[in-house]
């Protein structure tokens, strides 16, 4: 009985140890209005559209030691005037070059001045370069610029993954 214990122990102390500790994570950036835009009528009522989206986007905060400097998203969205939900993927390049790639989705409502305000959950799905291997997740908090693009603000928790020892 004693073995059993103590072999589990071993076992659990191994994989706390195996496993990689989390980081915290905090973004911020502005979204400018969207570069292309292609929306189509849903047909059920008026103004509810079908859209693909792209835009550009300033990304400040550091991963992996790494400070961000832009990005790009791409979407779906289902809007009307007065909410929108969408889901995409967010490419942020950083200051060397290196690349993390965010699954989003996204929901917004109108404010009483006619803003938009929402919130976003995003996944981390992999990276290039020093940021191979990282997975992670958060969220975000939207706020309309007034000008087509929005200010965002987003906390999270990432892990770099171990590369694969080399081959002899």
């Amino acid at each position: 009985m004693k073995y059993k214990i103590v072999c589990g122990c071993a076992i659990f102390a191994f994989a706390l140890i195996s496993t990689p500790a989390q980081t915290k994570q905090s973004l911020t950036g502005k979204c400018s209005k969207p570069d292309t835009e292609q929306s189509v009528p849903a047909g059920d009522v008026e103004g509810h559209t079908f859209s693909l989206v792209q835009f550009k986007c300033t990304a400040k905060g550091e991963v992996n030691g790494e400070e961000g400097k832009d990005g790009i998203a791409t979407e779906q969205r289902d809007g009307t005037a007065k909410h929108a939900k969408s889901w995409g993927v967010f490419v942020e390049t950083f200051e060397g070059g290196d690349k993390v790639f965010y699954d989003y989705q996204t929901t917004v409502a109108a404010k009483s001045d006619g803003t938009m305000a929402g919130t976003n959950k995003y996944q981390i799905t992999g990276g290039t370069g020093k940021m191979k291997g990282i997975k992670g997740s958060g969220t975000c908090k939207l706020t309309d610029t007034g000008d087509g693009g929005s200010d965002y603000s987003c906390t999270g928790e990432y892990t770099i993954g171990t590369a694969a020892p080399a081959k002899k």
